[in-house]
């Protein structure tokens, strides 16, 4: 038996294609070159090709995400998928790869697509009881009625676009007359918006992934945003901080991890995932939860897994050998 061959898919069609060409690298370079063969491949709108150390890019062949490079024919048989936002992070990667029979390391194309949409993904876990904010959706075209928005959310609000991540678009509002400018930044990302009530209290973040059919979660992550919130800024141009493990108490931090694992069994998850919380008065509100979470080095997760002393390396031969052995 030769080595496997990995596909590490980065870059993507949304905003977020130069994050995720980061943590495209960060697994490119922490996983075993002797256990695996491994490629780098990008995403792009206008090109799928695999780049090679000699710098030289090579076509995809769509019918089996392969290439051919110096007279090889190479043909993944596996794909890390590291695309945030489309069309990684929302189903169509995934939907594909099942159509050609090539396993994939993060969520099923119905999770992603579901988990992806906010406002589809809020809607199904509120019928399980998993608590949300108060929201409003507005499709790009229909007639604001700013009273009407403001007395279901109340002031301060969130404007959010529905399929989009990052924190691109989104706008804390706090007077009526902020409003339209934040839904105009939400519509350059997505013609769905949701708006919803601010909730106040602790941020977490928490990472859960399966091993061997069993569950793990993470330690959560505080997180202080300089910012209004925890925006682009905050995120990634170090205007906040992100504390491991977060702190709160044993007993907030036992519930939110309680609430992670159900939501990750309710929407039948695989792979990693990162689902993003408010604890207000001791109860987590749910916010998203990221099917293809950050994987560079300012990301949570990798700060989760250290924390938790688990490598890069081992954590991502292990998604790879599920994904595999899940096929």
């Amino acid at each position: 038996m030769g080595k496997k061959i990995v596909a590490i898919a980065m870059g993507g069609y949304s905003s977020e294609f130069e994050i995720s060409i980061k943590s495209g690298e960060v697994v490119y370079d922490a996983m075993d070159k002797n256990q695996f063969e491994i490629y780098k491949v990008h995403i792009l709108k206008n090109n799928w090709h695999y780049v090679f150390p000699d710098g030289r890019k090579v076509s995809v062949n769509k019918e089996n995400f392969g290439c051919s490079y110096n007279g090889n024919t190479i043909i993944p048989d596996v794909v890390f998928n590291t695309i945030h936002g489309t069309p990684g992070e929302d189903g169509m990667l995934a939907s594909y790869l099942e159509l050609i029979n090539i396993p994939q390391t993060s969520a099923a194309f119905h999770q992603a697509a579901l988990s992806f949409n906010k406002r589809d993904c809020l809607s199904v876990l509120k019928k399980f009881g998993i608590n949300c904010a108060e929201s409003i959706y507005i499709n790009k075209g229909d007639v604001i009625d700013t009273k009407k928005i403001i007395n279901t959310v109340g002031l301060p609000c969130f404007v959010k676009p529905n399929r989009a991540g990052s924190s691109f678009g989104i706008s804390r509002v706090q007077t009526a007359e902020m409003l339209p400018k934040a839904l105009f930044e939400a519509y350059k990302e997505d013609t769905e918006v949701l708006i919803e009530s601010e909730l106040v209290g602790t941020e977490v973040s928490v990472g859960v992934y399966k091993h061997k059919g069993e569950i793990q979660i993470l330690n959560p992550t505080e997180i202080v945003s300089e910012n209004d919130f925890f925006d682009y800024e905050a995120k990634y141009q170090g205007k906040s901080q992100e504390i491991t493990p977060a702190r709160i108490s044993t007993k907030d931090k036992k519930t939110v991890q309680k609430v992670a694992k159900q939501i990750y069994q309710l929407l039948n998850m695989k792979g990693v995932t990162r689902t993003d919380f408010i604890i207000q008065n001791g109860v987590p509100y749910f916010i998203e939860i990221n099917t293809t979470p950050g994987l560079s080095k300012e990301s949570i997760i990798p700060k989760q897994l250290s924390d938790a002393q688990i490598s890069l390396s081992h954590f991502f031969t292990m998604l790879v050998m599920d994904a595999i052995d899940n096929q």
